[in-house]
């Protein structure tokens, strides 16, 4: 699809009134979006309208896509792009939705909750989506690690960095990602009061984790990784730290 195409597009999808029952399954099953201030929050909410209704969902094993589940994961989507923009997720293609845990030929031997694949489909468990979002301070959050990969993908694989806007950022983001990795790898204390384990993995999933832990526990990445934390707020545009001090 041409650019100028999907960009009138989403500006038709931006002006679609915003369905109201949507608000019931928000207030249900996403509890940030009650503490945005009202202008982000409109922001948020029209940039959600246009994810919901440009993304193909699809449901697996036996799963039905109803709006609950599409407006759910479009919110958790949305909140990592909010100050960037819907390009960044260009390449998504689908969002197919399993009730609970499923394998993949690459996990034969464990529950899979969420798979970003690089030809553009994500593949989640609803159920884990609900958990991650119920409890929005434990740092564990399926949909916004698997949207994060997305986003690490815009660089044209993962590798832990998404598309950046000049050469100088590329340099900061590989000083301090690769410096924090290294740590958490190492079992550092402050990395591991931060993050997961898991981000010890690869680049891809330190993106991925530290993104969780960017939303999920900001004023301790903040306290614990200073550099971390700017780098993270300086991509997402987000002071997370500061709005969860003000809720």
């Amino acid at each position: 699809m041409f650019g100028w195409w999907r960009e009138w597009k989403r500006s038709q999808l931006a002006e679609k009134p915003f369905p109201p029952e949507w608000m019931t399954y928000l207030d249900e099953h996403v509890p940030f979006v009650a503490s945005m201030p009202e202008e982000l929050r409109e922001n948020f909410l029209t940039a959600l309208k246009i994810f919901a209704w440009e993304k193909n969902f699809e449901g697996a094993n036996g799963m039905e896509v109803t709006d609950e589940i599409r407006v759910v994961i479009s919110a958790a989507a949305v909140r990592l792009i909010l100050f960037l923009d819907h390009s960044h997720y260009d390449k998504i293609e689908s969002i197919v939705v399993y009730p609970g845990h499923f394998r993949t030929p690459d996990f034969q031997d464990g529950a899979v909750y969420g798979v970003a694949h690089q030809y553009g489909s994500i593949v989640l468990s609803w159920e884990s989506v609900l958990n991650g979002l119920k409890n929005p301070d434990d740092g564990h959050d399926t949909a916004t690690h698997e949207f994060a990969h997305a986003l690490d993908l815009t660089n044209g694989s993962f590798n832990g960095t998404p598309e950046l806007e000049s050469s100088g950022e590329y340099r900061r983001w590989t000083e301090v990602m690769s410096h924090h990795f290294l740590r958490l790898q190492g079992r550092k204390k402050p990395e591991r009061k931060v993050m997961d384990m898991y981000g010890a993995t690869n680049e891809a999933e330190f993106f991925a984790v530290a993104t969780e832990s960017f939303f999920e526990k900001p004023r301790q990445m903040k306290k614990h990784t200073p550099e971390l934390y700017e780098a993270l707020r300086d991509f997402y545009g987000w002071d997370t730290a500061a709005m969860e001090n003000e809720a």
